[in-house]
């Protein structure tokens, strides 16, 4: 397992923009593929956001497409998730996850390593 770290959440209003960053320094992101996910209250875990490992390939759930850009800075092993946008539906605490392997991942069990969760707040 790899240990991770989310950093970034906060309380802002609607239509506004958060940026989140998934750091784990002792991996290479490049062989890694690394998701976003998300849990509001009451709600299972749901995919948001992947960047896959070695062609960065991404993938976004409908509900984010368009508003959500995920990214990956392999200099300074982190992943970001930028967030435009942001409905009070977007509320939840939002996890990084990795993986090694190729191609893209969506869903909880392709994932062994997680990060602590980062709470996001969008509300009026």
């Amino acid at each position: 397992q790899v240990h991770i770290v989310e950093s970034g959440g906060g309380w802002l209003q609607p239509g506004g923009s958060l940026r989140l960053s998934c750091a784990a320094p002792e991996i290479t992101y490049d062989n890694y593929i690394i998701g976003w996910f998300r849990q509001a209250p009451g709600k299972e875990r749901e995919a948001v956001s992947c960047i896959g490992s070695f062609d960065g390939r991404t993938y976004y759930a409908d509900s984010v497409k368009g508003r959500f850009t995920i990214s990956r800075d392999s200099a300074k092993n982190t992943v970001y998730l930028q967030m435009n946008s942001l409905k009070p539906e977007d509320t939840a605490v939002y996890y990084c996850a990795a993986t090694s392997g190729l191609g893209v991942a969506t869903t909880e069990g392709e994932y062994d390593s997680w990060g602590q969760g980062t709470q996001v707040t969008v509300s009026s």
